[in-house]
Order: C-alpha cells, then structure tokens, then sequence
C-alpha cells in the first residue's frame, strides 16, 4: 500500500469555516464545551484507575488484571459533533480494548441506542484494529473494522462523531471513515435520533473476543495498560429534563446544516480511499450472516 495523506488541510479550513460562520446563530441550547475533565465528566468506576496530569489537561486510564476503569459526562446531548484526542495503549496491547462511545442509558440497559468507537490491540508491532457499531433500541450487529493510515499509540490523534437527523459520521483526524445513513422515514427501527446520549470512554479486558477472535490472550506482565486523552469537544444540543429542549432540531446550528447532510467533495474522496484500502471488516457484506441484508445497507 503507497503512502497516502488525506486532504486534511481542505477538511480542517472548510470545518472551520463552517463552525465560525454558523457558531453565532446557534441557540442557547446548543452549546459547546471543551473544558478540564473535572467540568464534563464523572468516574463511572475504579477512581484510583484514573489518573490526570498536572495541569489537569491530559487524562489517564488504566487497566490491570483487577479492574479497568472509565469515564461519562454529566451532560447528555441529542445531535452535534463529539470528539476526543486519543493516544492508544504501546507495547502489547492485546486483548485490551479502549471504548470511546454514545449511549442513550448509563448502565447499558436492554432498550439503548449506542453510536461506538472501540479500538481492538494487538500484539506488539501489528496494526491496531477500531471497531465501529450503531445500536437502535438494543439491537446492534451493525459492525465495521478498519485499519488506520498511521500508530495510534505513538501521539493522540483526534476520533469524531457527527450526529444530525441525517447521517451518524466516525471520522479520524477529520477524515471521514464511515457514513450510517437515515432513510428519513418514521418509524425507523435502524437509525438512533430520538434518544440523548451521554458520551463514555472506558479500558477493560477483552481477551475472550477483541484479538483474533480470543486467540490471542492478553499478557498481564505488560500492564498496567494505559490510554491517553485530552481535548474533549462536544458542539451539540444538551437535553434538559423534563422539558426535552432537543426534541427536534432547528437547523440554527452547523452541524445540521445543509453542509453537514452530506459530504463534502474532499471528505468523499478521502472516504472513496478508505473503504477501498481500509475496510477489513463490514456487515453490509457479510452475506452468510445476514442472507437478507439490512435495510439501510441498500442506502
């Protein structure tokens, strides 16, 4: 495989743009944050599995052969742009998976919907593998893998979501790697967009499933495991109970504008190279699990 660079410098100026030109007209309830991790986010467990830098701006999970540990946010949101900088675990990671996620249920109940990031290690030296899923009402099954351009355990590199009526984007470094559509009809038994969500990071041992299908076991000599994060950014619609003030968009904010129903020229592009260099892994495609594909895989 040559070498490839997205076109990162046309996605990042026209992002900006858009944020600046659309960030005026957003209403009150539409808020954007990016603070130290004291003002967004709560320990889920294992506390003393947490660590932060001194100045507060760098955070720290980790993992060892008694507990994992994991983080929420206070706040739940309906639609937006969500993103993280995420440095992965070094060294022999396999069998530990860092989950960077949505979910509509602090306690992953039966009925959630859930938009999920999970980074899959590996043995030392061989490519790290991110597992995205959409789950609507419990029902996941939805997966895709791909392989990244770059080590996502030698700097952080920035992992997205964008949320609106139309699309859920993942996006890496503002690349642009997988595309869930809605068909715009209701009731939609595939799409989440009625439900907030919080957003959720954790590290925990998955050696039964995460690496060659449980092959490979994880090697407990090498933890603790850590996983690195900063720069939390969330730009969307904050439900407030009781009244839902994110019952239904208004178009006011750029991430759901026309824009943003779509991609641009560029991100289509560099999304063209990735499903046809990146995708190891997509249920669409995967006939004997599904002899009847699912709906929105004709999207």
């Amino acid at each position: 495989m040559g070498m490839w660079v997205p076109s990162l410098l046309v996605l990042l100026c026209s992002a900006a743009s858009l944020i600046s030109a659309m960030s005026s007209a957003a209403p009150a309830n539409n808020t954007s944050s990016s603070f130290s991790f004291k003002d967004n986010f709560d320990i889920m467990w294992a506390e003393d599995h947490f660590k932060t830098s001194p100045d507060g701006q760098t955070w720290y999970l980790y993992l060892d052969n008694t507990t994992g540990c994991g983080f929420q946010t206070r706040q739940r949101y309906r639609f937006g742009w969500f993103s993280m900088k995420l440095k992965l675990v070094g060294g022999d990671s396999a069998g530990v998976v860092t989950a960077y996620y949505m979910c509509s249920d602090l306690g992953a109940a039966p009925e959630r919907d859930e938009l999920d990031f999970e980074f899959l290690g590996n043995r030392t030296g061989q490519p790290y593998t991110i597992q995205t899923n959409v789950y609507k009402n419990g029902v996941g099954g939805r997966e895709m893998r791909h392989t990244l351009w770059f080590d996502p355990t030698a700097d952080f590199h920035t992992y997205s979501i964008l949320w609106n009526n139309h699309h859920i984007v993942f996006f890496v470094d503002k690349v642009p790697i997988r595309v869930y559509k809605n068909n715009g009809r209701k009731p939609n038994d595939y799409f989440p967009d009625e439900k907030p969500m919080y957003m959720f990071s954790s590290i925990w041992n998955a050696d039964d499933w995460a690496t060659r299908g449980g092959l490979e076991k994880t090697d407990w000599k090498s933890a603790p495991f850590v996983s690195s994060y900063r720069d939390f950014h969330a730009d969307g619609c904050q439900w407030k109970d009781p009244y839902p003030a994110c019952a239904s968009t208004t178009g006011d904010s750029w991430w759901d504008q026309n824009e943003a129903w779509s991609l641009a020229d560029a991100q289509q592009e560099d999304f063209s190279w990735v499903g046809e260099n990146l995708v190891i892994y997509d249920y669409c495609k995967d006939s004997e699990r599904y002899p009847k594909l699912p709906e929105e895989c004709s999207l």
